[in-house]
């Protein structure tokens, strides 16, 4: 597998605390990886470090195969747009405004594409508005234009729809998929709204205490959360040996309880457990969220 972006060891120490603990992630080519972690996980500390605002007590990352001691880490760069925590835009300009000055920034020969940029993003009938009247998804968005200027293959976000209303938060979605699917451009976005990430991610980091918990893919994500029928029953030891007799799958979670992962007739095992001389005392349907399969990860104290 190709990687746009590896991380090994990575640390990031102030004084007494570690933001970033020997944290390690592998971001695939094309993938929109989501980055999972509490508030103060270390989430934004990891993309400042990658996008050059910070630098790390200890560790590497190789973007694009170029080391972060290598001096040409600067044309690995280039192929990299970022909006990290609040889009850096021009309030007093318009969206055309902040385009063009970005493009004179990067020391580009023209203006040309500018008109493209505006209608990818949503922003062409703007006009003369100043982007201090932008609603927060708009400016959202003009962030995310001013990242595509120079065209790069690698975007940078930092909680993007964070604020934003529910129609912001959808055009956001739309254009993220829309620039990856149409554009190739692979993703990296940390985010606490888990249920939304959910609906993009094709790639998972779980981060806790600056370290990198888990990484999976969407598909290892959606088999780890598949549906199952929690049971609850007076002798767990007797219905392990009934599902093991009927062969499907399950996990015990208590003296009383265990999950079945798969289609079970509940008189079939009514049937079952009378033989084992035990009884079902409860059942119910569960489908684990992102959020819950999270929170089992790292546990849910002071959770947000």
């Amino acid at each position: 597998m190709e990687f746009v972006l590896t991380a090994d060891s990575l640390t990031k120490q102030y004084r007494h605390f570690k933001a970033l603990d020997h944290l390690s992630l592998h971001v695939p080519k094309g993938a929109i990886y989501g980055l999972v972690g509490r508030n103060g996980a270390g989430k934004t500390t990891l993309i400042r470090i990658i996008c050059g605002l910070q630098d790390a007590t200890e560790g590497e990352y190789i973007l694009y195969g170029k080391k972060n001691t290598d001096r040409e880490l600067y044309k690995s760069r280039r192929r990299m747009g970022a909006v990290v925590e609040m889009p850096s835009i021009y309030l007093n300009m318009t969206a055309e405004e902040n385009l063009k000055e970005q493009y004179q920034i990067l020391g580009m020969p023209s203006f040309e594409g500018i008109k493209e940029l505006l209608e990818l993003v949503g922003l062409e009938n703007t006009g003369k508005k100043k982007a201090k009247n932008f609603s927060l998804g708009m400016r959202q968005r003009l962030g995310i234009a001013i990242a595509l200027c120079g065209e790069p293959d690698f975007l940078v976000l930092d909680e993007p729809i964070n604020g934003l209303d529910p129609q912001g938060i959808i055009e956001m979605r739309e254009l993220i998929l829309k620039l990856n699917k149409e554009r190739q451009i692979t993703f990296l976005i940390s985010s606490h709204i888990l249920d939304e990430l959910a609906r993009l991610a094709t790639h998972y980091g779980f981060v806790d205490g600056g370290h990198m918990v888990k990484e999976l893919s969407a598909k290892e994500l959606e088999e780890a959360c598949r549906k199952c029928v929690r049971v609850e029953v007076t002798d767990v030891k007797a219905l392990s040996r009934a599902l093991d007799k009927m062969g499907l799958d399950y996990n015990v979670i208590s003296h009383a309880q265990a999950d079945i992962f798969a289609q079970v007739t509940l008189s079939d095992l009514v049937h079952a457990l009378d033989v084992e001389d035990c009884q079902v005392l409860s059942s119910s349907v569960r489908d684990e969220s992102l959020e819950s399969y999270f929170i089992s990860l790292v546990g849910g104290a002071n959770h947000e």
